[in-house]
């Protein structure tokens, strides 16, 4: 398969989101669109890494140096790159003080400092929320000595047994409550030293990510079908809950033009070893309902409703999920196919040359597609990668006349669609890709909060 293009500024193409914005600028560049011109940005952090974080955006801000086979980032200045800048103030920064520190270090327990920490950044986001004009994007530009405290923490609670939790993903439930994207900074990437990763990349995935958090459109798809609206489903066990059993689905969607949302789908029991699997299946009445929330939501943030639902999953479909995904769409009148996708390590191509399989290379084995979305990169001889790839499989497909080789065409332009970075593509489309982060940010949210944000941008 030949390498999805990308759109970008007054509809420009190109198949590399660095080089599209090189050439084109960001796809939302043109009037009328939702390209930012500033970002107001706050901080959460020590005033000395406050400083070193705001001295760092200023500098990578302007541009940075590539290296070889590495792309120049062009700059985050309303005269270059993104065509935008980040705005700053003092007063949309929250100082973390000494005596702070001091009083997060005087808990004994880990659980009890990671609790602290996360309830004194909901002060302070809670502080700048209030302010007369409030930041748009939040940094948590956090000490060291912060994060070695409670960055992860494990615990064993008297009904849900042994919990694992990340400070990361229980800031980001607490953010929205205040409808604020935020994005870590660490110290390591704002000190003088060089950090261990290419600076050039550093630049280009921090950037890329806070415009779209800003709002814009760093690029989109070209050639999804329109009115098609991409499902992820995936599974995630709620916080603080004792029977191990107990699930929640969540709920990834997206449109033709890659804007997405997300919700959070019903709770219900999976016995592994009485259902004998241990993925989770949804129920006839619970594969119904997540397509009718979804459509409702869709339309609710998206203005309209599609006229087909792709659904993707990481395992197969079974006989009570399908026949709740087909009523429902079928009572709506919707085309639909219904697509299972997994990463898979059994079945590899050894070319006999020294690169590894190209991206978009597609073969069967017996009724089993299979897809390279990662591999070696023909449109820029490159491969940026420390491992053999491995291939994804289309396991099931259920539903309309749509061929395997439009499923898989629309799952290798699907996984160019991470706008947390800017690599040529992923694993997984972008349906699945965080699956596992969301429902781990979605676990830190209230269960009585039934509706968590819908936006992409406050999950990543």
């Amino acid at each position: 398969m030949t390498e999805p293009l990308l759109e970008f500024a007054d509809g420009r193409h190109h198949v590399d989101p660095k080089t599209g914005i090189i050439r084109f600028g960001p796809k939302s560049l043109r009037p009328g669109s939702r390209h930012p011109k500033r970002v107001r940005t706050g901080f959460i952090g020590t005033p000395e890494t406050i400083q070193k974080a705001g001295a760092w955006i200023d500098k990578t801000s302007k541009g940075v140096r590539g290296a070889p086979e590495r792309l120049e980032f062009p700059g985050f200045r309303q005269d270059r790159g993104f065509f935008t800048e980040v705005e700053l103030s003092e007063d949309w920064n929250a100082p973390i003080f000494t005596s702070e520190l001091t009083d997060l270090k005087s808990h004994r327990k880990r659980i009890d400092r990671f609790e602290a920490a996360v309830m004194m950044i909901d002060a302070k986001l809670s502080l700048l929320s209030r302010k007369d004009r409030p930041p748009e994007y939040v940094i948590l530009a956090l000490p060291d000595e912060l994060l070695a405290e409670c960055q992860t923490v494990e615990h064993t609670d008297a009904e849900a047994g042994i919990v694992r939790r990340n400070f990361r993903r229980a800031i980001k439930g607490v953010a929205m409550r205040y409808r604020m994207p935020t994005q870590i900074l660490l110290e390591k990437t704002t000190s003088d030293e060089e950090p261990g990763d290419y600076p050039s990349d550093i630049a280009w995935d921090f950037f890329t990510a806070l415009y779209f958090k800003a709002g814009g459109f760093p690029w989109g798809p070209v050639g999804l079908t329109p009115g098609s609206c991409f499902v992820g489903i995936g599974f995630f066990r709620p916080l603080g809950i004792g029977d191990s059993r107990v699930q929640s689905s969540l709920v990834q969607a997206f449109d033709e033009h890659g804007d997405g949302l997300v919700l959070r789908g019903q709770e219900f029991q999976w016995d592994a070893n009485k259902e004998g699997s241990r993925a989770p299946h949804l129920s006839e009445q619970h594969a119904a309902w997540t397509v009718d929330r979804t459509l409702e939501r869709y339309r609710e943030e998206m203005g309209q409703v599609p006229t087909r639902m792709v659904i993707h999953k990481t395992s197969r479909y079974w006989p009570a999920e399908t026949n709740g995904f087909r009523t429902a769409l079928e009572r709506r009148k919707l085309q639909y196919d219904l697509v299972a996708l997994a990463p898979s390590d059994t079945v590899r191509l050894f070319p006999v040359n020294q690169y590894p399989p190209l991206r978009g290379t597609h073969f069967k084995v017996g009724d089993l597609d299979y897809l390279y979305t990662t591999g070696f990169q023909a449109d820029l001889q490159q491969f940026h990668a420390n491992h053999v790839p491995s291939t994804l499989q289309l396991a099931d497909h259920i539903g309309g006349d749509t061929s395997r080789a439009q499923l898989l065409e629309e799952v290798l332009i699907l996984s160019k669609m991470n706008w947390n970075c800017s690599l040529m593509g992923g694993l997984l489309p972008i349906t699945l890709t965080f699956a596992r982060r969301v429902g781990d940010i979605l676990r830190e949210i209230s269960r009585e909060r039934a509706d968590p944000l819908a936006n992409f941008k406050y999950y990543i």
